[in-house]
């Protein structure tokens, strides 16, 4: 099986594109609470995306686990959706052009699927790939979701003064494009917001709306719109959070615990995101220059 047997581009129409960055969140491993997919589906909103292309999903799935849905498109026409892997260019959101795909972990063919995105990157020439997830971690859902990152690129995670990729175990297909990207010399960073653990079955728009101003600094673009509703879902989900909490004695000691720990690693040297964003930008400018 081949890229182009899979994947789907048309871009002869669409014009250069300013300085553009990949951004990729896929359901699945790397997508606790749903906050990454959720976080990116808002920067492509559909009245301003433009699709370009997409992968077949027939080969990757095993559709008695990713089950396709019968919908009903306009109320009128019966028809089958299958699991979605589009590419979407998103223009005028700042100071760059966006290609974001917001898809589906696949159960199969992981090289080739890793392939599609890497052979999209090159065709838009994309400055970078950077990837969005959302872990389940150690942290409390009393304070504000903290955003970290990573890359494979040893010279990109000096500048930004982030880490390099140190766990060694299984992965996600996540980590199979990470890998695809660096040996292809696409510079790439993952970016991931920590799930409390003890919620992670539960909504987390905090985490969301963290993961949104956080890219929005580093790639200097505009970030999606938080109007009074999504500050509502914030209000509301924070409540049922405490509810959760407050039904437990020891989950209430555990949460003082993983606050003070919480606490003592905000204090320490870790770069804003206004900070990473300057290095990030600089990096891209020698890129370009090279």
């Amino acid at each position: 099986m081949n890229v182009s047997d899979v994947l789907e581009l048309e871009i002869e129409d669409l014009g250069p594109l300013r300085s553009p960055v990949m951004l990729v969140a896929l359901t699945g491993l790397f997508d606790i609470a749903g906050a990454a997919t959720t976080a990116l589906d808002q920067f492509a909103p559909a009245d301003t995306a433009v699709t370009i292309g997409g992968i077949d999903p027939d080969p990757f799935y095993d559709f008695t686990q990713e089950r396709p849905q019968v919908v009903f498109d306009d109320g009128e026409i019966r028809m089958i959706r299958w699991p979605e892997n589009e590419f979407d260019v998103v223009r005028g959101r700042g100071a760059r052009d966006l290609v974001v795909l917001v898809g589906v972990e696949p159960h199969l063919g992981w090289r080739t699927y890793s392939a599609c995105i890497t052979h999209v990157a090159r065709r838009l020439d994309c400055e970078a790939v950077v990837t969005v997830g959302s872990a389940a971690e150690p942290v409390p859902h009393t304070r504000t979701p903290q955003v970290t990152g990573s890359t494979t690129d040893q010279d990109l995670a000096r500048r930004l003064g982030i880490g390099q990729p140190t766990y060694q175990g299984v992965t996600g297909v996540v980590g199979v494009i990470q890998t695809d990207l660096a040996d292809a010399g696409i510079p790439s960073v993952s970016l991931r917001v920590g799930i409390p653990h003890y919620l992670m079955n539960a909504e987390h728009p905090q985490a969301v709306g963290a993961l949104q101003t956080h890219l929005a600094h580093v790639l200097n673009v505009d970030p999606p719109d938080q109007d009074a509703e999504f500050s509502e879902d914030v209000r509301k989900w924070r409540g049922l959070h405490d509810e959760v909490a407050s039904g437990d004695v020891q989950l209430q000691m555990y949460v003082k615990m993983l606050e003070h720990d919480f606490d003592r690693r905000a204090e320490a040297a870790i770069p804003s995101a206004d900070d990473l964003g300057a290095q990030f930008e600089e990096f891209l400018r020698e890129q370009r220059d090279d």
